[in-house]
This record gives C-alpha cells, structure tokens and sequence, in this order.
C-alpha cells in the first residue's frame, strides 16, 4: 500500500494541471496559475516521499512526467496564447471555449505559436525519463521552472500593473522572443543544480541555500516580478557555479 502513496501525490499534480488547463481556456488566469503552483509543490514532494519510502519505481517515473506534461507543458503553453491574444486585439484574457472568439483571431494564427512552448516540454520531459545524466541534476531548464516563468507574467500584469509592464509582456515581438527562448532553455545542454539536499553538509549544499535565500528576499520584496529574476538567477548561477558530481 506504501508504495502507492507517491504515485497518488503524483496523480494529485495532475489533477491540478487538468484543472488548471480547464481555468486557463476560460481565461481565468490567476486561478490556473493556482492550481498549477498546487501540481508543482506536489510534484516536488512526490518523488520525496519515494525515496524516503524507498519506493521508487519505473512507472513512478513514468507517471511522474506525464503529470508534469499537463501542469507544467501544457497550461503554460495555453498562457501564452493567451498573452499572444492579449498582445493583439484583446486587452483581456478570452474564454478559449467561444467559438467566437477563437474564430476572430486564429486567421491571424500568430497566438497558436505559443504552443510551441507545450512541444518542446514534451521533448525535454521524453528526454529527461532517458537521460542517465539527470538523476542527481538537470540537463536544460526543468519544466516546473518555466512553466513558473510564464505564468508569472499575465499575475504581473494583474496584480502589480505598470506602464512598463503592460509595454513589455504586451509586446507580441517580446512574447515570441519569450516562447522561442523558452524552448530552447527547455532543451538545451546547460547543467543545472537540483533542490535535492542529499547530505546535511552546508559546504555541499552551499549553492542551494545560496539560491534559495536570494529567491526568498526577491519574493518578499518584489513579488511577482521576481520569478522571472529568480528563474534567471538559477540559471546564471548552475553556469557559474557548476556543481562537482
């Protein structure tokens, strides 16, 4: 029975992101972007509970991706069409169901790109189930992490607006930049830190708490807005501080 409970907090993450894909298509932003937070604070503590459980398996694996397919490939993906709506004539998110609206702007074909961000998650997670080199680290930008980088955006835009804010993240040329740039982090051959603590030693984990105290002071002070800073500092730092394995 013991074994089970991994996989549960797992289908868990994926009832949050098919419920969060249902919020996103209606254009209710901020409570998609809720339920995609709930699937990745499970999706951190699945696999946790599996190795303190020594319960591991392949189709946990397996399954464990096919949930960060929904929460973290495909919402984040439908946010962008959204903002790619926004972009153009609609200064609000659109219910995606109304064939009204979907029929006015899909001759214009240019919102559909940000689906491009659900493919190449889709390749880094098959790569990911695959690749011996990502068992203690990352090779390329975890989904989770950029599925949290786009649906920072449109909660800026919300909840901390700003002429500044509306310019760039409104700006379609900035947001396929965004989506292309996405992709390729997504996928790229870049060595990135994990958040698995696997001895007590602050020397081996210097680097985690390092990150992990300057995202805090960037939420606390910014927000919002420091998601996208803290997803670039994460990366800057795993290139400038590469981690012994």
């Amino acid at each position: 029975m013991k074994k089970q409970i991994p996989n549960a907090i797992t289908l868990c993450n994926l009832l949050c992101g098919c419920i969060a894909t249902i919020y996103a298509l209606q254009g209710e932003l901020p409570f998609a972007a809720g339920f995609v937070v709930l699937g990745i604070f499970l999706d951190f503590f699945d696999g946790m509970f599996a190795r303190i459980l020594k319960v591991e398996s392949e189709i946990g694996l397996q399954l464990d991706s096919l949930a960060d397919m929904i929460t973290s490939g495909l919402v984040p993906g439908i946010f962008m069409v959204q903002l790619l709506f926004m972009s153009g004539v609609h200064p609000t998110p659109v219910n995606l169901w109304n064939e009204a609206h979907f029929a006015l702007d899909t001759a214009n074909f240019f919102p559909v790109l940000g689906l491009l961000i659900v493919l190449a998650s889709a390749f880094r997670l098959a790569k990911f189930n695959v690749d011996t080199r990502q068992t203690s680290s990352f090779i390329g930008l975890p989904t989770p992490a950029n599925a949290l980088l786009i649906i920072s955006l449109p909660l800026i835009l919300i909840y901390q607006p700003s002429e500044i804010a509306f310019q760039l993240i409104l700006n379609p040329w900035f947001l396929m930049v965004l989506t292309v740039f996405s992709c390729y982090l997504l996928n790229a051959e870049i060595p990135l830190f994990s958040l698995k603590f696997k001895t007590k030693s602050f020397k081996a984990n210097s680097l985690r708490y390092l990150f992990l105290l300057l995202s805090i002071v960037l939420l606390v002070s910014f927000w919002f807005v420091a998601i996208p800073i803290v997803i670039f500092l994460y990366v800057v730092l795993s290139v400038l501080f590469k981690e012994k394995k």
